[in-house]
């Protein structure tokens, strides 16, 4: 996936997310089974896990490098990254520390919505400062999954928020 079909993807899956969970009764947003995180938790979590991504990526390239170094390995694609993440997901891995929402009601969800967009917004605009071959080489720490290319996490980013967005939906059933 290049990087214009990556911008693609961040911003047509977290808009479907955002439609989603706005399109929902004040019940089923509030809805909460086994424990499950409401539909407002899921955006709240989606919204945190964005934003350090779109922070990072606002660094100077030279900083990425001195940070975290770069990559010894190809890119996984796209599926392979979805593999490993679910893989550590079936082993019990879970969201940690500052990714774990608060309660959201709907009026604090509506300034999440705008956050979150502007979040999506602003890394598709720093993604620009990148090559293609910068997504290959730049590395970033990632809390379940390790050291990832920038590519990675921008899969990541994707796949993440469609989880989530079918998280909701099964919580609702």
């Amino acid at each position: 996936m290049n990087k214009e079909l990556i911008k693609k993807n961040l911003i047509e899956k977290h808009s479907s997310f955002i439609d989603f969970v706005f399109s929902l009764t004040e019940s089923n947003f509030s809805k909460c089974k086994d424990g499950k995180w409401t539909a407002g938790q899921q955006l709240e979590h989606i919204y945190l896990s964005v934003k350090p991504v779109r922070q990072i990526l606002a660094f100077p390239k030279i900083l990425l490098k001195i940070i975290w170094g770069s990559a010894n390995r190809e890119s996984k694609t796209y599926e392979e990254l979805v593999q490993k993440y679910l893989q550590k997901l079936e082993n019990g891995g879970r969201a940690t520390g500052r990714f774990i929402p608060k309660a959201v009601n709907t009026n604090k969800a509506e300034k999440i919505k705008i956050a979150l967009n502007n979040e999506i917004s602003e890394l598709c605009s720093h993604l620009d400062n990148f090559t293609e071959n910068d997504l290959d080489t730049y590395i970033l720490p990632h809390p379940l999954l390790g050291k990832l290319t920038l590519r990675e996490l921008l899969f990541f980013t994707i796949y993440h928020v469609q989880h989530h967005e079918e998280l909701t939906k099964q919580n609702l059933v």
